[in-house]
């Protein structure tokens, strides 16, 4: 998809020359849109820094559009760059503008619960249980909307995956049974069912795996891990990929395990292709 996202942004350069107005501003609204996919190519593809430089050029051209939802997602897919980079207090810096900028845009569109969501995120980085549950029952406001609250475009957030990113968010806390017990139930419902959704089923499973990891229980590392490996080569996605990643950055003594240390030649492989 690279080359043809490249080819409509050249274009759409060429169009914005000397363009004003409307049609100016019309124009910076497809080409952030663009960019921010551009973004999520690189992203996904593990090419942090491209993925920033997009992000970038997103918001800067959703702010001369005068879209501030727009605008405010393309932030919020930048603070993932730092999320992922484990640079937390960076990436609650960008968010807590985007916050801002969201408050100004549509409010039947589901903007702001996704900043909220992804602020969960960075707080429970930061280590902050308070901050995070608090962000957590803002986004979960978004089952209150009715009508379409996003566009399936530059804006996906409904909420679905609100249960898995909670048990998440317990797992980088380290309350460990709240997460096992949230992120079990979402492995069972039907939206994760296998075939329907590798890459959020895989993340599911790496984080099951990190709670063993936590519980030095190198049984459960295996088994969960080991399959979300399986769903990593599936689906070629650099995002599961790097869920494993940093699962095996964790290990420490465990590696000492021959199951373990197995697992973990895997996933030095995995990352590499």
């Amino acid at each position: 998809m690279q080359p043809i996202v490249s080819g409509q942004l050249a274009a759409l350069a060429e169009a914005l020359d000397g363009r004003y107005g409307k049609d100016g501003q019309a124009l910076c609204g497809a080409a952030a849109d663009l960019f921010q996919l551009a973004g999520e190519l690189a992203f996904d593809g593990n090419r942090y820094t491209d993925a920033a430089a997009s992000y970038t050029l997103a918001a800067s051209a959703g702010k001369e559009a005068g879209s501030f939802d727009l605008w405010a997602c393309a932030l919020i897919r930048h603070a993932y760059v730092d999320v992922y980079e484990r640079r937390y207090r960076e990436a609650a810096g960008i968010l807590s503008v985007a916050e801002r900028i969201a408050r100004r845009g549509d409010s039947c569109l589901s903007t702001r619960h996704w900043v909220a969501a992804v602020q969960a995120e960075a707080f429970a980085g930061l280590g902050d249980l308070t901050a995070c549950e608090s962000a957590l029952e803002q986004a979960e406001k978004v089952a209150d909307m009715t009508g379409s609250a996003q566009n399936g475009g530059w804006l996906r957030f409904d909420g679905s995956r609100l249960a898995e990113e909670r048990g998440a968010r317990y797992v980088q806390l380290g309350r460990l049974d709240l997460a096992e017990q949230v992120l079990q139930s979402a492995l069972r419902q039907g939206a994760l069912a296998e075939g329907q959704s590798f890459r959020r089923r895989g993340a599911v499973l790496a984080n099951l795996a990190a709670i063993g990891v936590k519980r030095k229980d190198p049984e459960q590392v295996v088994v969960y891990a080991r399959e979300a490996i399986h769903l990593a080569r599936e689906s070629s996605s650099g995002y599961v990929a790097r869920r494993l990643q940093a699962l095996r950055m964790d290990f420490g003594s465990l590696a000492r395990d021959v199951r373990v240390a197995e697992l973990d030649a895997e996933i030095k492989a995995l990352s590499v292709n």
